[in-house]
């Protein structure tokens, strides 16, 4: 991870500088002393450019003088305007621009120490890299940058912010390389050994395998994965952080319980994909490597709650001794389900997890996170999850959570006339609705598994993974949802 330091505001004798210049701004500060230092250049440069300070724009004036190798400038927009988010963005816009450089200096004199935080979070965000599998890189292709320096006037405030934003990261940078790993790789085995390394942050890890599900009757779960050689895990993490947890505290507050679908590799199972694309499908896991990262920024930060989180780990694999369509298998809720399409999968996984978890922990709420289906994505693109719900509370707590991080939600219809679609001849649903509606009926098939609790899913199909840079995601796994999730407790739930 990025390095990160808030010291004094002094012009840097050496290296780059980053200006953060909100729309219309006069110079002053470290902009109006840099631009003396250089002779004029920087007002030159920015002039050349028609850079004016609007959100999102930047201009990379390169060897300006005074011993500076470049100075970046960075719009913030109109001050009125200006949120942390919009300042995470401007510290990614930054981190982008200097790739080339071993360490920069990012002038924050002007900004409120939790904005100068915020900064220093969207720089390391947008600094992450996945490499480890990387053996014949040339030298230019190597990321350079490994410290940043914030400039601001009241550090000793801006380290605090960043105290509580860092473990956050931590978690969005966990969550990144669980969804980036090769399924060779990350088997439902290697994925619950990692969860267990969460122990060093104080969580409580429960690992079940084959055996113990068969024994409860996981039904649905282990269907998909019998055709697999690779074997099933479910893992339960603990996170008690509110206050007298563990102390036998009396009105003991109910858990806030995160549930993840986590499909290591997904073939589609008797039902194949087609071969193009199906690379892709080693992050049909995000939602429970969100659930993972979710959890590892809750302990990190010392979170004032308590909190569960499940995620069901399975291989998707066609074999011999794979699910055929139109095998009916029977759930942990005993409820019994017709598989018509094997690569309708998620939603069983999701079906013995979610009632195992309301049953067990009686939470105050479950939020499932899945990368559940392709119609999510003709719906709303790559810019929103989609949010199901059947609590409207919790659902504008999640919208608003999701406009203050940037992962936003759209909600969708949850309602009888699409259940319809899931009755069966011979057992009590089937596993999928036809077309019409599709991420519509996989919720609505989610839905029979909650047993009334309040709760919410969120189909990141389309958010968990970019093909393109974004301020503060680099192209590849996007760790959608830790950050969502995160301010969502820290916002509404924390004691």
């Amino acid at each position: 991870m990025l390095d990160i330091a808030f010291v004094k505001p002094a012009l840097p004798k050496s290296g780059a500088l980053v200006l953060l210049i909100a729309e219309g701004e006069a110079p002053g500060g470290l902009w109006e002393e840099a631009d003396t230092a250089t002779g004029g250049a920087i007002a030159r440069g920015l002039a050349a450019g028609g850079f004016k300070g609007e959100k999102g724009k930047t201009c990379v004036i390169l060897g300006p003088g005074a011993g500076l190798t470049r100075v970046v400038a960075v719009g913030l927009g109109k001050t009125d305007a200006l949120s942390p988010l919009i300042a995470e963005q401007a510290g990614g816009a930054a981190c982008a621009a200097l790739t080339r450089e071993d360490s920069a200096a990012i002038a924050a004199d002007g900004l409120a120490a939790p904005l100068a935080a915020a900064v220093a979070m969207g720089a390391v965000l947008r600094a992450y890299r996945f490499d480890r599998y990387r053996t014949t890189q040339k030298p230019e292709e190597l990321a350079k940058l490994t410290k940043l320096s914030l400039l601001v006037e009241d550090q000793t405030r801006a380290r605090t912010a960043w105290a509580g934003l860092k473990p956050v990261a931590e978690g969005v940078f966990l969550t990144r390389d669980l969804v980036s790993e090769p399924p060779n790789v990350l088997t439902p085995a290697e994925m619950a050994e990692r969860c267990k390394k969460l122990t060093e942050l104080g969580l409580k890890v429960e690992v079940l395998g084959p055996k113990e599900m068969g024994r409860l009757g996981f039904g649905a779960l282990l269907g998909v994965a019998q055709g697999s050689v690779n074997e099933p895990r479910m893992v339960v993490m603990h996170w008690q952080g509110a206050a007298g947890s563990g102390r036998g505290r009396k009105g003991k507050t109910k858990p806030v319980a995160f549930i993840g679908k986590g499909v290591t590799f997904d073939t589609g199972g008797i039902s194949i994909k087609p071969a193009a694309g199906m690379e892709d499908m080693k992050w049909d896991m995000a939602g429970a490597g969100c659930v993972i990262g979710l959890m590892a920024a809750l302990a990190g930060r010392k979170a004032r709650v308590d909190a569960v989180g499940l995620v069901g780990l399975v291989e998707n694999m066609p074999s011999g001794t794979a699910q055929r369509p139109g095998d009916v298998v029977k759930s942990y809720s005993g409820q019994t389900i017709e598989v018509l399409n094997t690569d309708a999968e998620g939603r069983l996984v999701l079906a013995d997890v979610l009632w195992y978890c309301q049953e067990k922990y009686d939470p105050a709420f479950m939020i499932d996170l899945a990368t559940l289906t392709g119609a999510i994505i003709i719906s709303l693109g790559h810019d929103h999850a989609g949010l199901f719900s059947n609590d409207d509370g919790l659902s504008q707590q999640l919208q608003a959570a999701g406009v203050q991080t940037g992962e936003k939600v759209w909600r969708m219809p949850l309602d009888e006339a699409y259940d319809k679609q899931l009755k069966s001849d011979i057992a009590d649903m089937k596993n999928i609705g036809g077309r019409p509606g599709g991420a519509i009926t996989a919720a609505q098939f989610i839905q029979r598994f909650v047993n009334g609790k309040p709760w919410a899913h969120l189909d990141i199909a389309g958010t968990a993974w970019s093909t393109k840079d974004a301020p503060c995601i680099p192209k590849g796994a996007t760790a959608y949802g830790v950050r969502l999730l995160d301010r969502l407790v820290a916002e509404f739930f924390e004691t």
